[in-house]
């Protein structure tokens, strides 16, 4: 059985990290998974987590989400999970590091790069096959959502409200896709229901303890200290994935 305390406190952190810079907790968290079970259990498993953290926040900020804007994020993500239903893959810890070290470099791009716009259409539409094929090979899609919002005229609610619903939607295709293992009995005896159910409720009081922290800091520190966390994190995986290769 894998410590259920690991788990239930690598949730509460990385949510309360969410809760501060709106990233980097899931990257943390994905990569805690995969270094403690196999990688498609970790997926399932962090797929259901961040699903209902996700979900959480979209229940706070419900009245700001813009719905055009997901109906075509949804199409993009539907024929991911399609095309990857229709594919051979295996998830291996190789992928999963290095995608989780590759996704930060993202936050370092000049924003006349990818001047993309979550409202319109096709941005939204390739945004959701994008980031929800990432987060069916690494777990995790943040960064790439987040450029979507790059030439918004969305408000900072609709944004947040907005990109909660997209990212749910990338988690919820991993609990299609991988979920199976969680429920399988070998599955139930490594995870139980009920630690998954703690690390859910871990996670929400997270973002709570993040939002009050996030209240407190200045919008300079938030800034730069987004950045420089999500790349240390990255860098990181980046290390573990080149000792995988090198073993």
């Amino acid at each position: 059985m894998i410590p259920a305390f690991l788990i239930v406190a690598a949730s509460l952190f990385t949510s309360i990290l969410s809760g501060i810079f709106g990233m980097a907790g899931g990257l943390v968290l994905m990569g805690v998974f995969a270094w403690l079970m196999p990688v498609t259990m970790a997926l399932a498993l962090h797929g259901m987590i961040q699903f209902a953290s996700n979900m959480w926040r979209v229940i706070l900020h419900r009245g700001h989400v813009k719905w055009r804007v997901l109906g075509f994020f949804a199409i993009g993500a539907i024929v991911a999970v399609a095309t990857f239903s229709l594919v051979v893959f295996n998830p291996t810890k190789l992928y999963v590091f290095l995608g989780l070290g590759l996704m930060p470099v993202l936050v370092w791009l000049p924003e006349r790069w990818m001047r993309l716009d979550a409202s319109n259409p096709v941005h939204a539409l390739t945004g959701g096959f994008v980031s929800t094929g990432l987060s069916l090979v690494s777990g995790v899609s943040g960064p790439v959502t987040d450029l979507l919002f790059v030439r918004t005229e969305l408000t900072r609610h609709q944004v947040v409200a907005t990109k909660a619903v997209m990212q749910a939607m990338g988690h919820a295709s991993k609990v299609l896709v991988y979920g199976g293992v969680l429920l399988s009995a070998s599955g139930r005896a490594s995870v139980p229901m009920a630690v998954t159910a703690a690390a859910i409720f871990a996670s929400m009081i997270g973002i709570v303890i993040g939002g009050r922290i996030l209240d407190r800091m200045s919008n300079a520190h938030f800034r730069t200290g987004r950045r420089w966390i999500v790349t240390l994190v990255g860098a990181s995986f980046l290390v573990q994935a080149a000792q995988i290769v090198l073993s």
